[in-house]
This record gives structure tokens, C-alpha cells and sequence, in this order.
């Protein structure tokens, strides 16, 4: 099965699964960008509750999801992290990975795509998966020939699973294949336990057993 997913800035950890569950991996290149979504939204936990992070973009121009652009407003990146440091600060694994995840928030990416897969691949790398990933040529509409109510796509033999929607931090369609597994959060005496945060969450409360909460 081969998984198409849009791109995601610290994905959650529905994400995460199918890029550990899956045969391989489709990421889209050539869809329009989308506000209110995981592609510059991440969502995590802190002492008050759940808090979404968004990396400003900048308008006008392609609004292909290739071509946008990262805006240096509001200082975004400070707050990023300093928001990160209260929210983890006293999570199992923060100091840990803490050298591993800052340089995102200190080095400048110019494209927000490229900027998610440099996070992409260095938390697969911290979690220890090693999905095959691939990026979309063209854009694959939702109406494809031989595109079934699953969301199936046979594509040589391999069929294609459309999770661009599924996964949706305002409006998810249903996923029959994600399930949310509970596992120690820092805050969840205080709040439960919150499914389906950002990867972040998932890695600096469980570390290295990261990798089974995917599997």
C-alpha cells in the first residue's frame, strides 16, 4: 500500500503512522495550499491544554504548496521554540532530543516544503523508521480514474490510499486504519491523555519507544 499524505510542519502522530506502517510513501507537491491545516500547523500540549503553532506564510503569487514561501513575521520562530521548552521542558526525552529540534527554529528555510522535509526526515531518523518516500509529479485529484470510495488508487499493482483530508486537524475524515494509542504524556493527569498531537509530543514523552506507538 502506498500512502499519499500532503506535507505536514511536525506532523501528528496519525501521520507518523503511515509513514511507518506503509509499503511506501507519496507526498504532494502540487496542491494549492490549504490555511487551518497540518501542512503549517502543529498542535501540542502544554499546561493549559492543547496549543496550535503556525508558521506564517507569505501571500501573493503561486499558492502551489511547492512554491510558498516562509514569512519571517512575528518572530515566529522564538516563540516556536520558547513555546516547545515551557510546554516540554520537563518531559522525559526533551533534553535529550533538545539539540536535535532547535536548529529548526534557528536556521532560515526559504520554502515551507523543503523546511517540512528537513523535519521529516530527521525525526524519522530520532524515532528509528525508515519509510520509502516519494514526491508527487503532477497533482493526483481526489477524482482519479479508478479512484474507489476507500480512497484506493491501483497504481501497478499497489494500490494508493488518499489521506490528504483524512488527516485534518479542524475536519479529519474518518480513518478506519488509525486508532490512537495512549501512551505517558507529561500533562495527562491534569488534561487525559490528548491523541493525535504532533510528533513532538509523541517523542519527547516516549523516546526511543516511540516507534512502537506507530507500529
Amino acid at each position: 500500500m502506498t500512502a499519499l499524505l500532503s506535507t505536514t510542519y511536525f506532523g501528528p502522530v496519525q501521520w507518523y503512522q503511515k509513514l511507518c506502517r506503509a509499503e511506501s510513501v507519496l507526498i504532494e507537491r502540487w496542491e494549492n495550499f490549504q490555511k487551518q491545516t497540518y501542512r503549517n500547523r502543529c498542535v501540542i500540549a502544554t499546561a493549559n491544554g492543547t496549543q496550535a503553532l503556525t508558521v506564517p506564510i507569505e501571500r501573493g503569487g503561486s499558492q502551489l504548496i511547492k512554491d510558498i514561501r516562509i514569512s519571517d513575521h512575528g518572530n515566529w520562530r522564538h516563540l516556536h521554540w520558547n513555546a516547545l521548552v515551557s510546554a516540554y521542558g520537563e518531559s522525559p526525552f526533551f533534553e535529550y532530543y533538545q539539540d536535535d529540534i532547535r536548529p529548526f527554529f534557528e536556521k532560515r528555510w526559504a520554502f515551507l516544503y523543503d523546511f517540512n522535509e528537513e523535519i521529516r526526515q530527521t525525526m524519522c531518523e530520532l524515532i528509528d523508521i525508515e519509510p520509502s518516500v516519494r514526491h508527487s509529479e503532477q497533482y493526483i485529484a481526489e477524482a482519479a480514474d479508478g479512484l474507489n470510495s476507500d480512497g484506493a488508487h491501483e497504481q501497478t499493482g499497489n494500490p494508493l490510499h488518499d489521506y490528504r483530508e483524512a488527516i485534518n486537524p479542524k475536519h479529519p475524515l474518518p480513518d478506519p486504519d488509525f486508532t490512537p494509542q495512549r501512551y505517558y504524556q507529561v500533562y495527562g493527569q491534569r488534561h487525559g491523555f490528548l491523541p493525535n498531537l504532533s510528533v513532538l509530543d509523541l517523542l519527547f514523552n516516549m523516546g526511543p519507544e516511540s516507534v512502537m506507538i506507530l507500529k
